[in-house]
């Protein structure tokens, strides 16, 4: 059976990115990035919730995210959910949701903003197009 497993996430970028590199020479870069949704309860109170997620990258992807995201920035985030959950030292069960990137759209300028920014993909692409339009998110 065939399965599948994607996720599109816009939001704004918790902590800066951290870059390592595995022991073979490949980097790979994590970052946080949080979600919110506002909404109100049938009696007129209004709520937000936000969901955070950690996000993962790989090789030149990695690198473009590395160089160009920084805390508080927006991004457009494409990619794979893997969910863990470990038992705390409290005894708490903790969760954790990870996206491993595929596909990333920095959807602000930034210091250091040069033309030609804004796009960067794990399939080796150069970043594309620095003005990002809501029109161009695919939904």
């Amino acid at each position: 059976m065939v399965g599948f497993n994607k996720i599109l996430i816009i939001g704004n970028v918790g902590t800066d990115p951290e870059m390592r590199y595995t022991p073979s020479g490949s980097p790979v870069t994590s970052f946080r990035i949080a979600t919110s949704r506002a909404y109100t309860t049938a009696d007129g109170e209004r709520h937000q919730e936000t969901e955070w997620f950690t996000v993962v990258a790989w090789n030149q992807l990695a690198e473009q995210c590395n160089q160009y995201l920084a805390k508080g920035r927006r991004a457009f985030v494409e990619g794979r959910l893997h969910s863990t959950s470990w038992e705390g030292q409290d005894g708490k069960t903790r969760f954790r949701n990870e996206i491993t990137a595929n596909r990333v759209l920095f959807l602000d300028r930034g210091p250091g903003y040069q033309s030609g920014e804004g796009e960067a993909n794990s399939g080796g692409d150069q970043p594309q197009s620095g003005n990002v339009d809501a029109e161009d998110l695919p939904f």
